[in-house]
């Protein structure tokens, strides 16, 4: 099986990958608090940990992928509140609506999708056993609290100093804690919120000790890789380990990965500063694959910077790579040894370099075009390993002439309303007058088409069509 590397953020540094298990891969990736509609930030967690998944798959590896669904939490209790509504309803319909962005994202779905309000008995099990430990005290207010003093590697992760963070904190932010970055296990239950019985009174489970007891539950207590987006590293992810390693004394992850904030037009996206964007609203200007492509287009760790400049970039390019294999035969092509094949494998098995694996694609792209009209078969099987090597990225798996055809989506004011029969018909009268020599007419039809959203692409075997 071909090595590969990973960055993993526990030590900063590329490693080479080893599973525990020889030839299967667990990983956990924390997935989305069920509130509100996915935005731009949760679909780069769903399309990057898809990728992760799809090359280990391509390379053989039998991988277990769970990625896990925080349906009870402070924000989602306030909104349910807003809303007057059940929070079993709020969190049932924007799952839904998750699942409903990923799938249109190609996202695969994972092997196993826990939810915290159904592994309630694993959470309280789990803070048992800090209790047991000595790592865990009840507060005066109720609430259960770990205790950091008591782990002695806390910060291995973030590279954070614990007298550096005490030094940082407000300690009269939380009385009832013994130490300011000592952090809660189980909330005590408030008048109106839901709560669960455990032995220390009704409450609900602190966010963190969730993902510990979801991520141990269907993995086991040492598994392989553990993913999420970089604002999780510290305190979420530090936490997790802290009270994962605590709970069963065994290394907790071999490798953690971070994927890299988004920025619109530079700078961070959030709601206060009114640049916050969510799936839906962004598909409604491009389509899916041409979000997934913009995505892809940045190596996972770094900064992803959303813009229409950067959107209409992808859709361009993603528009080259299908005009490429426009009117070749679904040739199914054997890898084999193909130099693209072997830069396509090196670049992926490099920390996942998907901008470098996509730059091979346009690689094979011009070597279609320069084969064409002079060697057709060897063009066609070419095109046969642009759709296989494309795939392995979910790109590329939609017929070339539906893509090219297909408007951009709803919204943009730009898009044809011509049915794909008008614009052919319309084709038809321009080939007929320039076939009468009637320059004007067909001048005069090809920009009637071009203001209405449509190209014109002549050629050897005809004149083909796209939608802008």
């Amino acid at each position: 099986m071909q090595a590969i590397t990973i960055y993993n953020s526990l030590t900063g540094n590329k490693e080479t990958f080893v599973p525990i298990e020889e030839g299967e891969v667990r990983m956990y990736v924390c997935g989305m608090t069920i509130y509100d509609y996915c935005h731009l930030g949760h679909a780069r967690v769903m399309v990057v940990f898809d990728i992760v998944t799809r090359y280990l798959r391509h390379l053989g590896y039998k991988v277990t992928y769970v990625r896990n669904i925080t349906d009870i939490d402070d924000k989602i209790i306030q909104r349910a509140n807003e809303n007057q509504e059940g929070i079993q309803d709020l969190t049932a319909r924007f799952t839904t609506f998750m699942h409903e962005d990923a799938a249109a994202l190609g996202v695969l779905e994972p092997d196993q999708e826990p939810r915290a309000t159904t592994s309630m008995d694993n959470i309280l099990a789990m803070i048992a056993t800090l209790f047991e430990k000595g790592y865990a005290y009840q507060g005066a207010n109720g609430d259960v609290y770990y205790d950091v003093s008591r782990f002695d590697n806390y910060g291995q992760l973030s590279g954070k100093k614990i007298e550096d963070l005490r030094a940082g904190e407000r300690v009269a932010v939380d009385k009832a804690k013994q130490d300011p970055l000592d952090f809660v296990l189980w909330k005590a239950a408030k008048p109106g919120e839901p709560s669960w019985q455990s032995p220390w009174g009704n409450g609900r489970p602190g966010w963190h000790i969730e993902c510990s007891a979801m991520s141990t539950q269907c993995l086991g207590a040492h598994f392989d890789i553990h993913g999420g987006g970089m604002d999780l590293k510290f305190p979420h992810h530090e936490n997790e380990i802290a009270q994962s390693e605590a709970a069963t004394g065994e290394h907790f992850v071999n490798y953690w990965m971070h994927n890299g904030f988004v920025k619109v037009d530079e700078e961070k996206m959030s709601k206060s500063l009114g640049n916050f964007f969510t799936v839906r609203e962004i598909l409604q200007r491009y389509r899916a694959e041409e979000v997934r492509y913009f995505i892809l287009a940045s190596h996972y760790r770094s900064p992803l910077n959303y813009s229409q400049e950067n959107l209409d970039n992808s859709k361009a390019a993603l528009t080259r790579l299908y005009t490429a294999l426009r009117g070749l035969s679904a040739v199914a092509f054997d890898p084999g040894e193909h130099a693209c094949t072997d830069a396509f494998h090196a670049a992926m098995s490099d920390d996942f370099n998907t901008p470098e694996a996509i730059a091979v694609l346009f690689e094979i792209a011009r070597e279609i075009n320069r084969h064409r009209d002079s060697a057709r078969e060897e063009a066609e099987r070419l095109g046969g390993l642009l759709r296989h090597l494309g795939g392995v990225l979910g790109l590329l798996q939609s017929a070339p002439e539906d893509f090219l055809r297909e408007a951009a989506g709803s919204g943009t004011g730009t898009e044809s309303s011509l049915s794909d029969a008008a614009i052919d018909g319309l084709i038809a009268q321009r080939l007929k007058a320039r076939a009468e020599k009637d320059w004007t007419e067909a001048d005069r039809i090809r920009a009637e088409l071009d203001a209405l959203g449509i190209l014109l692409e002549d050629g050897a075997t005809g004149t083909s069509w796209r939608r802008k």
